[in-house]
């Protein structure tokens, strides 16, 4: 039998300063990220949430009309114990913007942010989203550890993005540091920064013929488009790379931990597994496995099939006795059947959901694990945040 995963110590220790959940999408990674801010919010901590969902229900369930990638306080907090409780949303171009006016002269600053390429990486490029949640976390990071004394928050928790891929966001800052400081694009750049005869002796006439058939591949204004962007990146070369290295040295320290979510499904089990696995041979500190939405039913004694014998029971009972009249089941009868059946199915489902979920852990026995149980309505406020939160926790009536 695994080991339960303890959400509370882990919340409590000072030590925990990032908290990353990853998953698949729809398994239910902005709820628990913002249930385990708030749990955390509430027993004390100065908590940030990031969420890099688009769906905005992570603002709803706080009580906010809006998130963007300023952090906004949670007002309707408990804060009895002096905890505190931040929210945001990623906003991947806004951040890329950031970062080039932080690392780049205002002169050239403004020329990346005026280039068709530029905006068009910005916006669309693969991994641009993953690395600027990274980017942002890296960022919250800083400001936190600008007053040790007293920071502004000693909880990052961190909703990744809902990546078909898995963990691309471990992958994505290397990926997207290496292309705009590959040797690749610097060839692309390379007209615009040397030009005419110089760039004749430097450059062989390979370069040439390089030039020439991405001309014809990507079209003149195109090509001109790269090179000026990359001539005017040139004073940030060898900082995406840079940053793409601390971020990853932040992810792997010990002081932040790695909770994987996953539903009760076939699919989402699949993938949490492999997330278990990358993490493991990333060297990643992995805290446990959320199994989340998990049916559960009032009665665990009464099986499928016997609730359903049960309803059949009835309907021989009924109509063998006198009916006073009437023809059919009273409602009565009507009404408990319907439970039974009803019961029937969510016996079923359960049934489905224990044995799916035994069998993965019965694959990591040394995993930490919790299980949630699925609400009956969907989460939209403090309330069904804090149910969550005490699911999380062990608590649950």
């Amino acid at each position: 039998m695994s080991p339960v995963l303890d959400i509370d110590a882990l919340l409590n220790d000072p030590q925990t300063r990032v908290i990353v959940c990853c998953g698949a999408g729809g398994v239910g990674k902005t709820t628990v990220a913002a249930a385990l801010g708030l749990r955390a919010a509430e027993s004390g901590r100065q908590v940030v949430v990031l969420t890099i969902d688009p769906a905005r229900r992570l603002a709803q369930s706080l009580g906010l009309t809006t998130l963007d990638n300023t952090p906004r306080p949670v007002l309707s907090i408990d804060v009895a114990r002096g905890g505190s409780l931040d929210a945001m949303m990623l906003d991947m171009k806004r951040t890329f913007d950031e970062v080039v006016m932080a690392h780049a002269a205002p002169d050239k600053a403004e020329q990346i942010l005026a280039n068709p390429f530029y905006q068009a990486v910005s916006s669309s490029f693969a991994g641009t989203q993953e690395y600027m949640a990274m980017e942002k976390l890296g960022q919250l990071r800083l400001e936190a550890d600008r007053n040790p004394d007293n920071p502004r928050w000693d909880l990052i928790v961190v909703d990744t993005p809902p990546s078909r891929s898995a963990l691309d966001f471990l992958d994505a800052p290397k990926r997207l540091g290496s292309f705009l400081d590959g040797r690749f694009i610097r060839i692309l750049a390379a007209p615009a920064k040397v030009g005419g005869r110089a760039y004749l002796k430097v450059f062989t006439t390979g370069v040439n013929i390089v030039t020439t058939a991405m001309t014809k591949l990507l079209g003149g204004q195109m090509l001109t488009d790269v090179q000026t962007f990359v001539a005017a990146l040139d004073t940030m070369f060898g900082g995406f790379r840079e940053r793409a290295d601390h971020t990853y040295a932040l992810l792997s320290d010990s002081a932040t931990k790695f909770i994987v979510v996953a539903a009760p499904e076939r699919d989402a089990l699949r993938e949490a597994s492999y997330f278990v696995d990358r993490l493991d041979e990333e060297g990643m500190p992995l805290a446990g496995l959320v199994v989340n939405r998990v049916y559960r039913v009032s009665a665990p004694g009464l099986s499928a099939a016997r609730a359903l014998a049960a309803a059949e029971e009835l309907d021989d009972i009924e109509n063998g006795s006198p009916s006073n009249g009437r023809s059919g089941v009273s409602d009565s009868t009507a009404i408990t059947q319907a439970l039974l059946r009803l019961h029937a199915v969510q016996a079923e489902i359960a049934g489905r959901h224990q044995a799916l979920a035994k069998r993965f852990i019965a694959g990591h026995p040394d995993i930490p694990t919790v299980e949630v149980p699925a609400a009956s309505q969907d989460i939209h406020d403090l309330v069904g945040l804090r149910t969550v939160g005490e699911a999380l926790a062990g608590q649950r009536a």
